[in-house]
């Protein structure tokens, strides 16, 4: 939506204006496609990056004003939420030296975002989603003040009937229910721009779609959402569910999402996409359009189509088609979605190489794609890359199976690097850009696949939180190297080590394995539980998770001391009410404060009325012991 003034489409009058702006955009565009007023036989790539900004803990850091008040460089730009940023490269012809000289700008900008990230305690991470990020991060006040964002959390929680809910299962399941749009903030992504001929763009349109699963699986950089392992690649069904506004009915009836693959072939024209949307989906916001774009055009003048950018900026395809006029000159390109963001500079070039090369490659030696494919398949490919990654089996040309790395590697590799030759890259950008994906393959190594493999190694660690944040400090001093993903090395055994958790938040420390009762059991189960897992507390909390109580081992005493044990008590005539609680944000000092007066033995952490966790004085003590009795690091400091 660029930094366009847009507004809620609720007034019915000024609905029925943008309409008929959007209308007459799409004939506008039929027009200057007929006519042959949209630039061609010349290939421009553009690139959108974006980022997250983290704390020194490898927490989400909501500096990106103060950032890009320091940065003063009109290619950053804001984004959702206070935690993200996005860098604008111009597009530039594809040629010699175009793929090396997008590296170096990308190389340049995020250094000097890593400089204002560190001169306010902060710094960059490159990966779909941020493993550290957690729910308690999700709340408006991390949203960017603008009224685009406002706007836009606005019209999805309305159209969501107050609940945007969300439905992942992979290795861990993750349910989760916000009363925002902020689960668009867990997610950064690069977006490549490839300009094309309108005669030739739904030709490419569709090679793009083809090579989206084979590309979302070698590429894989967003296993964690939340804390939880799901997909290799879990920002695309995040994103999905993030801004899925349909109805029940219209889900039942299989209507599109806001973000979708597509259902079937474009055919012969982009325009059969924008048609799709006005069809397909209902107007979100709505904007000043100015003089009808007929009008422009019978001037002999070219519109900058603000109503069908607008709309199209509302919906987001994984492949999106584009509008653009560059010095009065128009041109459309193809705005290519699935991939994460990172794991590194030199590793999303390569991406960028892959793709291009692919697209190259499929449309000029390929022939008529729908010859050979089915597009339910391609569907199902995006889908089971996205879920699999490099595990993923595709079902290619004529319905042949095939297992993805023997196909990147035996086909996809070959005809890319036919591609980028024809395309006029230079061969000695082809073997550095195509030599990380071949990498990848013979180590069998995404972003993805480290991730898991180092969260799985950090299993010392007591809980998700503290988990991830040192997981994302070592990832953000990897990324720091430069070297491509396929050269990281394994975590060394002093990387695995729990004496070097920061502990700044209850959330680091606290357990999230909890044992819990209801108000109405029997006070004989309460004390089973706390010997079956050797247990001093046992909190309790309602059908709805809401704290309302807490047991501890003195409680037992007390019965025991008056008599009463093995008697049918309820837990909600012993239980202290409304005990003492603390929220997962809160300081370790503070909350060690609290339970220094001897008179608790823990604290029940709760977010938003619900229980998440519980912090113990034993918490604290082994936290202690493991950070005397391992060798700190000097810049771990004195905390917590």
């Amino acid at each position: 939506m660029g930094e366009i003034s847009v507004h809620a489409a609720i007034d019915p009058d000024e609905i029925q204006r943008f309409s008929r702006a959007l209308l007459d955009d799409l004939q506008a565009l039929e027009r200057m496609c007929d006519e042959g007023m949209i630039e061609s036989g010349v290939r421009r790539l553009g690139f959108e990056q974006e980022m997250f900004l983290i704390d020194r803990d490898g927490r989400p850091a909501p500096i990106a004003q103060e950032v890009l008040a320091a940065l003063d460089d009109p290619t950053f730009t804001p984004e959702i939420g206070l935690y993200n940023l996005e860098h604008n490269v111009p597009a530039e012809r594809l040629g010699p030296g175009a793929l090396q000289r997008l590296e170096d700008d990308l190389s340049a900008a995020i250094g000097k975002a890593r400089a204002a990230a560190a001169a306010l305690g902060g710094d960059i991470f490159l990966g779909g989603i941020l493993p550290s990020i957690d729910h308690g991060d999700l709340k408006l006040d991390n949203i960017t003040p603008k009224a685009r964002y406002y706007a836009l959390n606005e019209i999805i929680v309305g159209l969501s009937g107050g609940t945007v809910r969300t439905l992942i299962q992979g290795r861990d399941n993750l349910q989760l229910e916000l009363d925002n749009v902020m689960l668009e903030s867990c997610t950064t992504s690069i977006q490549i721009h490839l300009q094309v001929d309108p005669d030739e763009i739904a030709a490419v349109y569709r090679a793009a779609q083809v090579i989206a699963g084979p590309l979302v699986a070698i590429a894989a950089n967003a296993p964690m959402l939340l804390q939880h392992r799901l997909w290799h690649e879990s920002r695309i069904p995040a994103f999905e569910q993030a801004v899925d506004i349909r109805a029940p009915d219209h889900r039942r009836r299989g209507n599109w999402q806001r973000v979708h693959f597509g259902g079937s072939w474009v055919n012969e024209s982009v325009l059969e996409i924008y048609q799709d949307q006005v069809a397909r989906h209902r107007l979100l916001v709505l904007a000043d359009t100015g003089e009808s774009s007929l009008n422009v055009l019978d001037r002999g003048e070219i519109p900058k189509l603000q109503a069908l950018t607008l709309h199209n900026g509302s919906l987001y395809r994984w492949n999106r088609p584009c509008y653009g006029v560059t010095e009065g000159v128009p041109h459309l390109r193809i705005e290519h979605r699935p991939l994460s963001s990172g794991p590194t500079v030199l590793d999303e070039v390569a991406n960028t190489a892959f793709y291009v090369g692919l697209v190259e490659g499929f449309t000029r030696t390929m022939g008529d794609i729908r010859n050979l494919f089915t597009f339910s398949d391609v569907k199902a490919n995006f889908i089971s890359a996205a879920r699999y990654g490099l595990g993923s089996t595709m079902r290619w040309i004529n319905g042949e199976q095939i297992p993805v790395q023997t196909l990147l590697k035996e086909q996809l590799l070959p005809l890319a690097r036919r591609g980028l030759q024809a395309a006029g890259i230079t061969e000695a950008e082809i073997d550095r850009y195509l030599g990380v994906i071949e990498g990848r393959l013979v180590s069998r190594t995404t972003g993805a696949r480290w991730t898991l493999d180092a969260y799985e190694a950090l299993d010392g660690y007591r809980n998700r939180g503290a988990r991830s944040q040192a997981l994302t400090r070592l990832i953000v001093g990897r990324q720091h190297q430069g070297i491509p993903v396929h050269l990281w090395a394994p975590l060394s055994e002093e990387e695995r080590m729990p004496a070097h958790a920061r502990c700044t938040r209850v959330g680091d420390l606290m357990t999230t394995e909890l044992f819990t009762v209801r108000p109405d059991d029997l006070m004989d189960v309460a004390a089973s539980v706390m010997e079956w897992k050797h247990i001093r507390h046992v909190p309790v909390e309602d059908d709805r998770g809401t704290l309302v109580g807490l047991v501890s081992h003195r409680d037992i005493l007390g019965l025991l001391a008056r008599g009463k044990a093995g008697k049918p008590i309820a837990v909600k005539d012993v239980m202290r009410k409304s005990p003492l609680t603390i929220e997962p944000s809160a300081s370790c000092a503070g909350a060690l404060d609290l339970l220094r007066d001897g008179t608790l033995g823990c604290l029940p952490v709760v977010d938003s009325g619900k229980l998440v966790g519980i912090v113990t004085e034993r918490d604290f003590l082994d936290f202690a012991a493991a950070w005397l009795g391992g060798v700190r690091r000097p810049e771990d400091g004195a905390e917590g």
